[in-house]
């Protein structure tokens, strides 16, 4: 599919199924190591994917079909704001195929969720960080209407 090819149908977004696991490890491996260059455990990042369908609590992945075959995921995490009163939606491990970008991929994601957050009272808004190399991403965040002007990610990981 070439990203002028305007004949192919509209990205379909729906949650993802517990038997797309190996799917979505494969995206996230592959997103680790496309933007930032770092080869993640398949074991413990395999472990991880699964835990979000054993434990809804943790997360949910959404994906997005392009002609029946899912072209790009993402978790969605809730995270409590008290300054708001209510739940900001995080995502993470937000990833396009690369023959699958042009075609409206992410903004499907991404709009099938703010109109979630745009009809609920308790949410909030929609936040999520980019690895400031990804000029790509950045660039179709700020297409979209998402900012990066308040805050800057500061982390300690194990």
């Amino acid at each position: 599919m070439s990203r002028r090819d305007t004949s192919a149908a509209a990205p379909r977004v729906r949650p993802a199924r517990p038997d797309e696991a190996e799917l979505l490890i494969d995206l996230q491996l592959r997103l680790a190591r496309e933007s930032e260059g770092v080869e993640l455990d398949p074991e413990v990042l395999g472990s991880g994917v699964r835990a979000v369908f054993d434990d809804p609590t943790l997360g949910e992945y959404r994906v997005a079909e392009l002609d029946g075959r899912v072209a790009g995921c993402m978790l969605v995490k809730r995270g409590w704001s008290d300054w708001s009163n209510g739940t900001v939606l995080w995502l993470e491990g937000v990833y396009v195929l690369p023959e699958a970008r042009g075609h409206g991929v992410f903004r499907a994601l991404y709009e099938q969720l703010r109109r979630r957050v745009e009809s609920a009272p308790d949410l909030k808004g929609i936040r999520l960080f980019v690895d400031r190399r990804n000029q790509r991403a950045e660039a179709v965040y700020r297409r979209l209407g998402m900012t990066a002007d308040h805050y800057a990610l500061f982390e300690w990981l194990k």
